[in-house]
């Protein structure tokens, strides 16, 4: 039954925004399954430019051979929630871009405009071809990718517990190293010139340190039905 009144339910597009390790993916991921959405891990997306970059012996520390580059890999997301995928050029890379190599360049080609201009087009034609609607993630999906998204959802946590979660889907990795590493991810996201990680003014803002991932999902389920009544 639940199935079916998401499907008869107006449209939603819900744009959840924030650091890394507030469980945004998780929480994004469950709330499409559960109301019967689409999915976007915008993060996943710019991971991906960065792996071919890196492939393709883009030289990172230049701004200007990485914005010549930004539009020459093809870059397909899956939105079913249940199995997400991302492809480059035909190959996936759903596996590939986790990697800490790619997770210590993400923030330098992301800050790049060309880049962000290429994923943003991207991302808001995914988010337009959502019929029933969509959950999209991300660090500045709010405010410059889709900033009149129906609901918005910024989600925070102390530096101490996200360094936890990280940690341990890191399987065994230094939690002091890690909370040094997110900060070090968040102040390059923050301070970037273009679309920079920030709350937009009308977000709810969602602190989960004390909150169990089951807790998250059900505040965000709410806020959706909401949204949904009031449309």
């Amino acid at each position: 039954m639940e199935n079916g009144a998401a499907r008869t339910a107006p449209a939603v597009i819900v744009a959840i925004d924030g650091p890394s390790g507030t469980g945004k993916s998780s929480t994004s991921k469950a709330v499409a399954a559960q109301l019967g959405l689409s999915y976007l891990d915008t993060g996943a997306q710019y991971r991906a430019i960065t792996w071919w970059m890196v492939n393709n012996g883009i030289d990172l520390t230049d701004p200007t051979a990485i914005a010549d580059a930004a539009g020459k890999a093809e870059i397909v997301s899956g939105t079913d929630p249940a199995h997400p995928t991302i492809s480059v050029d035909g190959v996936d890379v759903a596996g590939p871009i986790r990697t800490q190599e790619v997770t210590s360049k993400v923030s330098a080609v992301s800050a790049v405009p060309e880049v962000r201009a290429r994923i943003t087009e991207l991302q808001r034609s995914l988010a337009a071809d959502a019929e029933r609607g969509i959950v999209v993630e991300g660090r500045d999906i709010g405010t410059t990718v889709l900033p009149d998204a129906d609901l918005k959802i910024f989600l925070t946590a102390s530096p101490e517990a996200r360094a936890a979660r990280r940690s341990g889907e890191l399987k065994g990795a230094d939690v002091q190293a890690t909370r040094e590493a997110l900060l070090k991810r968040d102040a390059a996201d923050s301070s970037r010139k273009t679309s920079p990680l920030a709350k937009a003014d009308d977000a709810v803002e969602v602190d989960t340190s004390d909150l169990t991932l089951q807790q998250v999902i059900e505040c965000v389920v709410t806020l959706v039905g909401e949204k949904r009544a009031a449309k």
